[in-house]
């Protein structure tokens, strides 16, 4: 097959994931909705004008012109107007008239017997259940995603096989010619390891594992060690001295750390010259949560640092910066990587697949959490006006007071205006970065 078709089947593999997933956001608000028994008048998947619907009892049900998002339509989603029980008042205020207006067009489809059926009149825990149902339906995709990913596809792992031999021993940060007289044989060229021989013991210790090797050799400089390896079959013995060698010194998130001045680090440990050849390895179930946890860190991270983030991406499009791989990437962007991997015909194809469903299972742990930013017209933000809601009436229960009733919160439309056009001109930006200055996650 082709790389170009490759890449095109990788895209929509991607595409048509991010599209479920929006869809089974929208489920998660759609279904608690309708159990509590508000009228939902529409689920829609997309914005725009409308390609497809159908309507099935009181829900229409359909696919929009843009595929940018979902919504899902509930009757009195703001409490009315109290000047006259739901007419919008008179005002030249262009702030009041917005919140005016969104009310009206809440109450507009309520009918005689919906009274009871309203979003606002619902208790504050029914209220915060229902927005929470999206993020919490993009989270279990996720964990369903990362548990295929890790328990059936598996893990690249180092195995005992060699995969390479250096020739030449090389200080960090310089370059050898092999062919030339300044290329010194590594320890591992000199006792003639070859690649794909397979080591079965070190120092006459059995090899279980690369990192236990890795740290036999290290601990071993400038002794003689013997070791075994299995090479087309048989057992083949010889002798090795690791010798005294400058390596980076790498953190639990895999890079290199840095000292108090933001020098970099590095070590004088044994080194062979050696490196291993990696296999999938599947991991128990127990090691699903600990990974969606460590996902959850790291696009957090990104989310509560994303304003500095965004100026950073935006350095980079305009200027010869190179993109932080780590940064903030938009569709186009997902979209991109998803083909490149697709289309990688040296790396095997089970390898492929499982670093989609891991890109597909990363992207829903960053749909979740970003809809929970305590922002309109975010998830996050109608959970913060519930809990609002519910502290204001519970002290004035405390204090005596008369129940204040439903927070209004399309007294918020015009910050959560404010904030949507901050998040689309936040896409515009990731979407032009991602295609004049795309990230280069493969190094």
């Amino acid at each position: 097959m082709s790389p170009v078709l490759l890449f095109i089947l990788g895209v929509v593999f991607v595409a048509l994931g991010v599209a479920v997933s929006i869809a089974l956001h929208e489920v998660g608000h759609l279904v608690p909705a309708k159990l509590f028994k508000v009228r939902v008048t529409k689920y829609m998947i997309g914005f725009g004008p409308t390609l497809w619907s159908r309507k099935k009892g009181e829900t229409e049900y359909g696919f929009k012109a843009l595929p940018l998002g979902g919504y899902v339509a509930m009757i009195g989603m703001y409490p009315p107007n109290k000047e006259d029980g739901g007419v919008r008042p008179s005002s030249t205020g262009m702030f009041q008239t917005l919140a005016s207006e969104a009310r009206s067009v809440a109450h507009e489809e309520v009918g005689p017997g919906d009274e009871g059926r309203v979003f606002y009149k619902l208790p504050v825990w029914k209220k915060i259940i229902i927005m929470l149902g999206g993020p919490a339906m993009n989270m279990l995709i996720g964990l369903v995603l990362l548990a295929i990913l890790l328990m059936g596809f598996g893990v690249a792992t180092a195995t005992t096989t060699i995969a390479d031999v250096s020739k030449c021993q090389v200080a960090a940060g310089k370059t050898v010619d092999p062919d030339s007289a300044d290329c010194k044989p590594t320890p591992a060229a000199a006792a003639g390891l070859q690649p794909n021989d397979t080591v079965k013991t070190f120092d006459g210790k059995t090899v279980t594992s690369w990192d236990e090797l890795t740290g036999w050799i290290r601990a071993s400089a400038g002794r003689e060690v013997p070791i075994t390896v299995e090479r087309n079959g048989s057992e083949v013995s010889t002798t090795v001295t690791p010798v005294l060698s400058s390596r980076p010194v790498v953190g639990a998130d895999g890079r290199q750390e840095q000292d108090a001045n933001g020098v970099l680090k590095y070590q004088e440990v044994g080194f062979l010259g050696i490196g291993a050849q990696s296999a999938l390895v599947p991991q128990p179930a127990s090691s699903v949560l600990p990974m969606a946890g460590e996902n959850i860190k790291q696009i957090s991270g990104v989310i509560l640092n994303l304003p500095a983030r965004v100026v950073g991406v935006a350095k980079a499009a305009f200027s010869e910066e190179p993109r932080d791989p780590n940064g903030p990437i938009s569709v186009v962007g997902v979209g991109r990587v998803a083909g490149e991997v697709a289309a990688m015909e040296e790396v095997p194809l089970q390898a492929r697949i499982g670093t989609l469903v891991g890109l597909l299972a990363g992207l829903n742990f960053a749909l979740a959490i970003f809809n929970l930013v305590p922002l309109l017209p975010l998830d996050g933000g109608h959970v913060a006006g519930a809990l609002y809601e519910g502290a204001r009436r519970q002290v004035a229960r405390l204090r005596g007071k008369p129940d204040p009733g439903a927070f209004d919160i399309a007294k918020l439309l015009p910050a959560t205006y404010v904030v949507a056009a901050l998040l689309m001109a936040m896409g515009a930006l990731l979407i032009y970065a991602d295609i004049v200055k795309p990230v280069n996650i493969f190094g």
